[in-house]
This record gives C-alpha cells, sequence and structure tokens, in this order.
C-alpha cells in the first residue's frame, strides 16, 4: 500500500511526512522545498489479535508493541501543487507522474491560514485553506481528463469502454471495476464511447473518488485561526474527509523522544520528561507542547489510521499454517497481519499471500472457531484464518 502526500506548496506536506516517518527531509517555508518526491514508511496501529487468543506473537511482516500491531505503510511527498500543473506549471508534470502509484492522498492545508495558493508567506491569517482542495482537486481531474482525451480516439473504437479505458489507466493503478463503477456514477455509456469534454471531467473526477480517495489534513492545528479554518473545511467537504494535526508539534515530540529528552508514543495525549537537565528554553516549549495534546492531540497518528481503515476502510487478518498454535510452519505466532479491504473473501486474503495459494485453495478454517469455511467466506476485522490447498491435504 502506498498513500501520497499532496497539496500545495509550504503547507507541511514534508513536516508530516518527517513526523509520519522519521526521515529526516528538507523543511523550509519556501515554495518546492521538495524537488523529487520523498518516500518513506509510516505505521497504522491497531490491536492485536494476541491478547484474545492469550498466546503472545512474534511478527514478521509488522511490530506489535504492547499488544498493538503496527502495520507498515509506504509514503510519498511530492512536490507542491500550484494552479496549472497539468499544464507543467510549477513541478506539475513531475508532481502528477508520481502520484500515479498511490492508494489515497493526504491532501495538506494550511489550517493558519497565512500561505496562499502558490505556497507564500501573507503575514495575515486569512487565506482560505477550502480555496487550497478546490485547486488541488481541480488539478487532479484535470490531469486525468488529459489523460483520457489524449486517448480518446483509440479508446472510442473499443465497445468495451471499461477495458479500453483500462489498457490506457493501468499504470495509475486503477482497476476494469473501479472503471466500471466510475462510468456508471457518471451516468456515461459504456460501449464505443464518444464522450464531450464535459463528460470526461466528470468521469475523471468520479474515478479519482473511487479509486484515490482523500484526506483533508488540516496542518498547524495548534495555530489560533485553526477552528475556523477546519470548521469551514468539514462544512464543505464532510467531518469524515477532515482531520486537523499539527505536524510540527509531533515531529518535535518525537525528536525529543529520539534525544531522550522524553518518553512519549505517538497518539498519546501526554508525555513524561526523562532528562533532567533541560533548559528554561526547552522546558517552556515541553510545556506549550504537553497543553496543547492534553487538549487536542497531535492528530498525526490518526491522520494515518484514518487514511488505511477509514479511507480506504481496510481490515486486519492474520493467516496461520497451525490452527491450533496459530503459527507458521517456523513456529512463528501470529507471524503476518495482513491489511485487506473490508468485504474481502477468504480466496482474496489467500490471493494476497500468494497467487499459487489461491490456485490450489479448497477452502479454509476459522481458527477462532475451529470451524470450516468456503472460499467466499467474508473475512470479519481481526480473524484468524488457515487457508487449506491441495498440495496440503496430499
Amino acid at each position: 500500500m502506498q498513500i501520497g502526500i499532496i497539496g500545495a506548496p509550504n503547507k507541511g506536506k514534508s513536516t508530516l511526512f518527517s513526523a509520519l516517518t522519521m526521515n529526516e527531509v528538507p523543511i523550509a517555508d519556501y515554495p518546492f522545498t521538495t524537488i523529487n518526491p520523498n518516500v518513506g514508511v509510516a505505521y497504522a496501529v491497531a490491536r492485536c489479535v494476541e491478547k484474545e487468543l492469550s498466546v503472545k506473537c512474534r511478527a514478521r511482516n509488522s511490530l506489535c508493541i504492547d499488544g498493538m500491531r503496527m502495520l507498515p505503510i509506504n509514503i510519498m511527498d511530492v512536490a507542491g501543487l500550484v494552479e496549472g500543473a497539468h499544464e507543467g506549471k510549477g513541478m506539475g508534470n513531475q508532481f502528477l507522474n508520481d502520484l500515479a502509484g498511490a492508494d489515497a492522498y493526504l491532501l495538506v492545508v494550511d489550517a493558519s491560514g497565512k500561505t496562499d495558493s502558490a505556497g507564500l508567506q501573507s503575514g495575515q491569517e486569512n487565506n482560505d485553506p477550502v480555496q487550497d482542495v478546490i485547486m488541488v482537486k481541480k488539478e487532479l481531474v484535470s490531469w486525468l481528463s488529459g489523460i483520457v482525451r489524449n486517448h480518446m480516439n483509440t479508446i472510442s473504437r473499443n465497445p468495451d469502454a471499461a477495458e479500453a479505458l483500462h489498457s490506457v489507466l493501468a499504470g495509475l493503478k486503477v482497476t476494469k471495476d473501479q472503471i466500471s463503477a466510475a462510468i456508471e456514477k457518471s451516468f456515461l455509456t459504456s460501449s464505443n464511447i464518444n464522450w464531450a469534454d464535459n463528460d470526461i471531467d466528470v468521469f475523471a473526477d468520479n474515478l479519482l473518488s473511487v479509486s484515490k480517495p482523500i484526506l483533508i489534513v488540516a496542518n498547524k492545528s495548534d495555530s489560533k485561526e485553526a477552528p475556523r479554518h477546519i470548521s469551514d473545511l468539514k462544512a464543505k467537504f464532510g467531518d469524515a474527509n477532515v482531520i486537523g494535526c499539527s505536524a510540527a508539534v509531533e515531529l518535535a515530540l518525537r525528536k525529543a523522544v529520539r534525544q531522550g529528552v522524553i518518553a512519549y508514543t505517538s497518539g498519546n495525549r501526554s508525555f513524561e520528561i526523562k532528562k533532567e537537565d533541560v533548559s528554561e528554553e526547552q522546558k517552556k516549549a515541553l510545556e506549550y507542547m504537553r497543553a496543547f495534546i492534553e487538549k487536542e492531540g497531535t492528530n498525526v497518528q490518526a491522520v494515518i489510521d484514518r487514511a488505511v481503515f477509514g479511507l480506504l476502510d481496510d481490515i486486519v487478518a492474520y493467516p496461520v499454517e497451525d490452527e491450533n498454535k496459530y503459527s507458521d510452519h517456523f513456529g512463528n505466532v501470529l507471524p503476518d497481519a495482513i491489511l485487506i479491504h473490508e468485504g474481502s473473501t477468504a480466496y482474496d486474503l489467500a490471493a494476497k499471500i500468494h497467487t499459487d495459494i489461491a490456485k490450489g485453495m479448497l477452502y479454509a478454517i476459522d481458527v477462532k472457531k475451529k470451524m470450516r469455511i468456503a472460499k467466499d467466506y467474508v473475512l470479519k476485522d481481526n480473524d484468524v484464518i488457515k487457508i487449506v490447498t491441495a498440495a496440503k491435504q496430499k
């Protein structure tokens, strides 16, 4: 899974990336600090099934700390997007090409209202982050529309529009089913298409919403004007699609942890000062951050968790080979926690593990219930599943 961090320049994208991944990247208060995309790993956090089963897991594809499973997510921070990016303005073409492989986007805006749509500091707090969201979404739609429009002559000759579009858009990590859903949502014909420009724009908008969902991250939530701007964003785009956060506070706290100054876990509403010889300036900064997280929290961990479990509707499943010991053939207990879309089946889980396992699958076992289940069994969150194949029965 890959999640892209997007937005207009100088809104705090690289700060959020660093707070999520603890990778050192250039951070500055001017546009286009990021030229080449930064790539790192963040962790979505879910309660491990080990306590429910009264065992101690030995995680292999993830981490397990104090009963919480930390699931790695690839994060990409790309160059800031300016109006006209789909025409090549700013870092436009590179930005848009870098976005192709993402499963979802975190669209970062400045909740303080102090930076304009070009990423310049205005010295005021009346810049509207709602307009930044509208601009970024418009550029994404124009980018995708341009790709479809450039291939329309070829696409229109194919009687199966979804198949024709998929051959053009497969590199953008979209499926034929998603394309079909977007066509239906747009009320467009799906045979020998010859869409007008406006039809293409509507289709592109719907395809993006189906295949590349967006979570709006209202950064700098510790600023004075943030509550007003966050309220406006939620009123326009919906509560579930907007989350306030302070990437700068989270990054400062995580750096303090690395330096041994405090004990803090991302997502917590408190921390403990461990180092005795902190300066008065450090104490003042720490107390400011303590007061803020006790009241609001930085929400940086909540950003990635909401993106994975809310935006993408993923659940966690645990495949095992030994249903009695909950282990693989090496004896590792609950070694793998697999993120998979809600509504997926036991067969889908088998395919996610390996295509050969899916091909040879006969049935599965719900390990918690010690019950045989069919290949089309719909998985639930924290299911522990054994896949039985023809090879295993020999």
